[in-house]
């Protein structure tokens, strides 16, 4: 293990839900020279999720659980991708060239690729396998919740969703978090926008569908996760309905329910 690529938040926890952030930090290591890029690219949104680590880490506290949380930046490769997604390591990331990642895949830089899974994917997955197996080993089903921000705007598009829940096949964390938004108007929450979480060997797939285990994938605003205040506002509403969810029988079950995308 590595645990200088993954981050665990209130590590001695016993709480059965586990919060992680896939891209949560812009870390590159100096001898990679920031793979070429600016130190404006480099605190973008296309390095890391801004501000989702806060609120994964606000979150956790709340519900008094742990949280696993990246240490390196997407850029260098993304755990929240399957090991044969061609975007597993970046090439062009919002019209933005990546220079020090243009030979690294399967048939150019070969050694590096491999590299970088063992030094930075493999062990942040092998850290969330292990907190997983402890509960289940002790008979228990933990919840995973997965913190994502997505940019205000895309490709000169206003997103008019505050957040929204990405899933697959099982519903059991959705059906809690959507019936909960259409309950307050006032919000536009998302319903597997502006993404899909329909994602054969993402994070949510491997550690979570793969295993029966209950989950979702939360996407929040950055406007929001970047404001301490707002970001305060979402942590205690999240943890008021994951609370609820964690209560629900039904989401302390393993239930294997075949991915769409298998």
């Amino acid at each position: 293990m590595s645990p200088d690529v993954f981050d665990i938040h209130n590590p001695h926890s016993q709480r059965a839900i586990l919060i992680l952030c896939d891209h949560a930090r812009n870390h590159i290591p100096e001898h990679y020279q920031g793979l070429g890029l600016s130190e404006a690219d480099l605190k973008s949104h296309i390095a890391y999720d801004l501000g989702a680590a806060d609120l994964a880490m606000e979150l956790a506290d709340r519900l008094r659980c742990s949280g696993i949380l990246s240490s390196f930046s997407r850029l260098l490769i993304d755990p929240n991708r399957g090991l044969d997604d061609p975007t597993l390591v970046m090439k062009l990331s919002d019209g933005h060239i990546i220079p020090g990642n243009r030979l690294v895949d399967r048939h150019s830089d070969v050694a590096e690729f491999h590299n970088r899974i063992e030094t930075f994917y493999r062990p942040y997955h092998q850290a969330i396998a292990q907190a997983v197996d402890a509960f289940l080993a002790r008979g228990i089903v933990p919840l995973l919740v997965s913190m994502h921000s997505f940019t205000p705007i895309w490709k000169g598009e206003p997103r008019p969703w505050q957040a929204a829940i990405l899933w697959d096949s099982d519903t059991r964390l959705r059906d809690h978090l959507m019936s909960h938004f259409m309950n307050t108007p006032e919000i536009c929450f998302g319903d597997n926008e502006p993404y899909s979480g329909r994602l054969k060997n993402d994070t949510m797939y491997r550690q979570a569908t793969a295993k029966g285990l209950p989950h979702g994938l939360i996407e929040v605003r950055q406007d929001i996760t970047t404001d301490p205040v707002e970001r305060a506002k979402w942590a205690d509403q999240l943890a008021i309905i994951l609370e609820r969810a964690a209560a629900d029988p039904l989401l302390q079950q393993q239930i294997f329910t075949p991915s769409s995308v298998d």
